[in-house]
């Protein structure tokens, strides 16, 4: 099975049978470089991990278990409309509308 491409910002999977578009069982093949610092007592942590290469293997449908039908899909086009602004009154007060409302 070809491994998948992960989503980009331009991009999401997308479970060609079902339509499931949020919810994947991800496995992935990593190969890192960490820095290890091992307190006195013997204990190791990670302070600094870098990844060199990532590979996704495999990509699973959540909601119907099938590896082999997740597919790469443009992601929609999302229009922001810009805040709207409050303008202040001559009294430096934000403008409340008509009295009485």
């Amino acid at each position: 099975m070809p491994a998948i491409p992960a989503p980009t910002a331009q991009t999401r999977w997308r479970c060609s049978l079902c339509g499931n578009l949020t919810r994947f069982d991800v496995e992935r093949t990593v190969h890192s470089r960490e820095y290890v610092h091992v307190d006195l007592g013997g204990a190791p942590a990670v302070e600094e991990r870098e990844v060199v290469t990532e590979t996704i293997d495999r990509v699973t449908c959540r909601w119907c278990g099938r590896p082999d039908s997740v597919e790469l899909i443009a992601r929609p086009l999302v229009a922001v409309e810009p805040a709207a602004t409050v303008e202040p009154s001559a009294t430096g007060a934000a403008d409340q509308g008509p009295a009485g409302s």
